[in-house]
């Protein structure tokens, strides 16, 4: 099995502790080390050689300084963001190139996963299944709470059962959805959060971007025949940037047939999508400085870097303000997200 690991988001969501620059998963949030070190960590049953990067070409140089183990050549540098069907797709044929008939696992630099012994157990289940069976794998959690910052997957019949995991097929993917169907999702029990974590054959994946999305795929053909050549560079940096801008959801998983996709239940991967302040919080609050002092507030989320000066909030119900030294974020909760609308990252005239 080759892993790839994906960390070319931009983690906007966080700004200003998350920039353009230096992404969440290049922050130390849940442990003392990076997100993308532990998950690299994650993968410690494998050998470096098999994990792959995929990442900004702006982050190179901090990547290789942070995984200094991991091979040049399995950092995979995305010259332009193409969203996750041309950064999967694009990592796949390579793994394809090198390694003919290989499995590939798409995981995230930016979840944290408590639970290493059963991520790795569910990765490795996923693994048998697609050899065997050529299907599209996704590892997907038990939803304990109406959340409403996750994707979620409807269970369709129970394929099998092997010690320990449960594995079904799929009926259909779901939007995320607001509160009262989150609620009506983890009452029914047969709704699971959709992770992203994949696993399958590289060449199974392509099979279906030949058949689904033609012309990305007769890019990825092009591309392969220049890669790990001299003419490498120059080849992807005409073409990349020209893959259509989609998502592997829409452009692949929506469209296949349902009966082509198992799900791999997982009960306890410990597993948090870190992409709101909400989410970011628990972690965050143990590292924030003693000068930050709040009177008669309530639920609120205050943070700042500085050691210097103190951050005093009075009187504040339902608010964000986090200080750093890129910028100062203050709103409301409810209007966390809407950060995107801004491009905070801009320059401002």
């Amino acid at each position: 099995m080759k892993a790839v690991i994906l960390a070319g988001g931009g983690g906007t969501r966080l700004w200003p502790l998350s920039t353009k620059e230096k992404p969440k998963q290049f922050h130390s949030i849940v442990s003392d080390k990076t997100m993308l070190e532990d998950a690299i960590d994650r993968l410690d049953f494998l050998k470096k050689s098999d994990i792959y990067i995929a990442i900004n070409k702006k982050h190179l140089e901090l990547v290789k300084k942070l995984c200094p183990k991991i091979p040049s050549k399995n950092i995979i540098i995305e010259p332009d963001l193409r969203d996750t069907a041309s950064a999967i797709g694009f990592t796949a044929a390579i793994i394809e190139k090198r390694h003919p008939g290989e499995i590939m696992a798409v995981i995230y630099a930016d979840h944290s996963i408590q639970n290493k012994k059963e991520f790795q157990k569910k990765l490795l289940v996923a693994e048998e299944v697609a050899k065997k069976e050529n299907t599209l794998n996704i590892i997907e959690v038990v939803a304990t709470e109406p959340n409403t910052n996750y994707g979620y997957v409807k269970l369709g019949k129970l394929d099998k059962k092997i010690p320990g995991t449960e594995i079904y097929e799929l009926d259909s993917f779901v939007e995320k959805p607001n509160l009262k169907k989150a609620k009506e999702f983890v009452k029914s029990g047969k709704y699971l959060w959709n992770t992203g974590i994949y696993v399958w054959k590289a060449q199974t994946l392509l099979d279906y971007y030949k058949k689904l999305l033609p012309d990305t795929h007769q890019k990825f053909v092009k591309m392969m025949l220049k890669y790990d050549t001299k003419d490498q560079d120059k080849t992807i940096n005409t073409l990349y940037p020209k893959l259509e801008k989609i998502s592997i959801d829409y452009a692949i998983m929506e469209k296949v047939d349902p009966k082509k996709v198992r799900i791999i239940k997982a009960k306890n991967l410990g597993l948090l999508d870190l992409g709101t302040w909400e989410s970011v919080w628990p972690f965050l609050s143990k590292k924030s400085h003693k000068n930050t002092l709040l009177h008669d507030c309530k639920d609120c989320i205050v943070y700042s870097e500085d050691k210097t000066k103190k951050l005093i909030a009075i009187g504040l119900k339902d608010m964000i303000i986090i200080d750093t030294k890129d910028g100062l974020l203050v709103c409301k909760k409810e209007n966390a997200k809407r950060i995107k609308e801004i491009r905070p990252d801009d320059k401002i005239s």
